[in-house]
């Protein structure tokens, strides 16, 4: 079993964001390519746009800290810390509308 403080890894990961040219950084914390299961602790400051992409897998976007919005389409959902957003199937971006941690799951299929 392994242990570790997810406040830890974001306030990182917000810390390296910001020394960043693109406001972004993210350190995989289980799993990775290899897996179905991987979690990512991403940091975004405030303002920072997410290029459109698209999953094969499932995911969801758990707000640690912070305000961010997840925009596929027209539709659009803003979550708070502790929120939890399920990412939908099709193209889709995240914006930081405030300095944010998100721990990001997804699930790929084999």
């Amino acid at each position: 079993m392994k242990k570790f403080s997810l406040v830890a890894v974001a306030r990182r990961q917000l810390e390296r964001a910001a020394e960043s040219t693109g406001g972004q950084a993210a350190d995989t914390v289980v799993g990775g390519h290899e897996r179905v299961l991987r979690q990512t602790v991403v940091g975004l400051t405030e303002g920072t746009v997410q290029s459109e992409h698209e999953l094969r897998g499932e995911a969801t976007v758990y707000v640690l800290w912070g305000r961010v919005r997840v925009v596929a389409g027209e539709v659009s959902w803003d979550a708070l810390a502790g929120d939890l957003l399920i990412v939908p199937d099709e193209r889709h971006h995240v914006e930081a509308l405030e300095d944010s941690a998100i721990l990001l799951t997804v699930a790929m299929p084999r």
